[in-house]
């Protein structure tokens, strides 16, 4: 790449690092969130994880919408839109906290997960698009990077607001009356008023910069665009490695938000007081940022994103094995949060690290060569989000049924899925011929 094409796409780089920024915050939260709006809205695990599904399951719904949206407006003036349908969900929450409605708050996460749907399946074409193909990974690191510093500030920001005393509250809530039990709570769910107020009026003046700045519109890339022609191919559908990738990413995401939005619950359930555990969500972005700097160190100086891909899904079944069957007695200390930890809360938070380059690493596997279909795959890639809706809940009703511990054996298959698409999936290009 050119000096002057450096400086082009500079600029568009720099206001998708902020945009990836956003994403982090207000996604990460949702493993606050749910601890949260399980003490507020009185809720089993089961119930209390539908905060991911209300969230993730816009994805499948809007992700086809998005993509002709996408079309009809181009990529910025949908990012623009998806900040501000964000706003609108962000805003939701307001009254929600005021009648301490959970119907209502699950609204305005689907909401906020509808503008996060269009405007990832804008960025992250854009993102791999914008630059060499060879760097794409790298690049999405980056992103990756600023997502997850986002992911780590965000759920201690929030915590800090709206369960200092988390310990305290739920003591107290097992000693009052009926009326003095519905007032403490209702002063609970109302915390969340000025942070949701704060992050409206962000989205709001993000999409204000999007619209003042200098973003190009990205066309398909010609070569691609022969490349697709020169198939013969007519549908997204004819193209398995890219089917292939979207079931990958729908697992993928779902012991992603495992990980992250049920670490917190996991503590509880062994016992670990509310001040302890709400950093256990920090714990699981922390790892996946260092995940992000390996990969952008090592990629591909010292090692491809395939094998790296390989290491990540074995890496994830590994720990998930050593989470399973360490004893929950066997803990050390945490000197940075100044906390005791059970050992196999640290191997969840490992998770961490081994989710970090799975999607920078899939997406760009996935979309290759699809040309005139791209922004039709990165529909279906962003439709994949779901997973992060399902097998949550898959999680909370066996941890409901069974135990916290065992419902982690769901993310092994998952890996296994992971490790494949790795080995094998991505090269498939004809559904007969492979």
């Amino acid at each position: 790449m050119s000096k002057d094409s450096s400086r082009q796409f500079m600029v568009p780089l720099i206001l998708m690092g902020m945009l990836f920024f956003i994403f982090g915050f207000v996604t990460w939260l949702n493993g606050i969130l749910i601890p949260y709006l399980q003490i507020a809205c009185e809720l089993t695990n089961f119930q209390a994880v539908f905060v991911a599904f209300s969230f993730y399951i816009s994805y499948t719904l809007m992700a086809i919408p998005s993509a002709r949206i996408l079309e009809k407006i181009g990529f910025k003036s949908g990012i623009m839109l998806g900040l501000l349908i964000m706003a609108v969900g962000t805003a939701l929450f307001i009254p929600s906290a005021m009648y301490r409605t959970y119907a209502a708050f699950l609204l305005g996460l689907f909401i906020m997960g509808t503008g996060l749907a269009l405007m990832q399946t804008a960025v992250n074409p854009y993102i791999t698009i914008l630059g060499p193909r060879e760097t794409a990974t790298v690049r999405l690191s980056i992103m990756g990077i600023c997502n997850n510093v986002a992911g780590a500030i965000g759920p201690l920001v929030l915590a800090y607001y709206i369960l200092s005393d988390g310990d305290e509250i739920v003591n107290r809530l097992k000693t009052l009356d009926l009326d003095s039990k519905n007032l403490l709570l209702d002063n609970l769910s109302r915390r969340v008023i000025t942070p949701y107020i704060i992050m409206t009026a962000v989205l709001v003046g993000m999409g204000a910069l999007v619209k003042l700045s200098p973003l190009p519109d990205i066309e398909d890339d010609d070569q691609d665009l022969n490349e697709a022609e020169e198939s013969g191919k007519t549908s997204i559908f004819q193209f398995p490695h890219l089917i292939l990738g979207v079931i990958t990413l729908f697992v993928y995401v779902g012991v992603e938000v495992i990980a992250a939005n049920t670490i917190f619950s996991y503590g509880i359930s062994l016992g670990v007081p509310i001040e302890s555990a709400k950093t256990y969500t920090t714990l699981v972005m922390i790892t996946m940022l260092l995940g992000y700097i390996l990969g952008i160190i090592a990629i591909p100086r010292f090692v491809s994103f395939l094998t790296v891909l390989k290491l990540s899904a074995f890496s994830g079944i590994v720990f998930t094995l050593f989470a399973l069957f360490i004893p929950s007695e066997i803990s050390f200390f945490v000197p940075w949060f100044n906390i005791q930890m059970p050992l196999t809360i640290f191997f969840i938070a490992l998770l961490g690290l081994s989710n970090s380059l799975v999607w920078p690493a899939i997406w760009p596997l996935a979309i290759d060569g699809l040309g005139k279909f791209i922004k039709q795959g990165s529909a279906l890639l962003v439709m994949a989000i779901s997973g992060g809706a399902l097998l949550p809940l898959a999680w909370g009703l066996i941890s409901d049924n069974w135990s916290a511990r065992w419902a982690y054996l769901l993310v092994v298959p998952a890996y296994f899925i992971i490790l494949l698409y790795a080995i094998y999936g991505y090269k498939v290009r004809n559904w007969t011929r492979g």
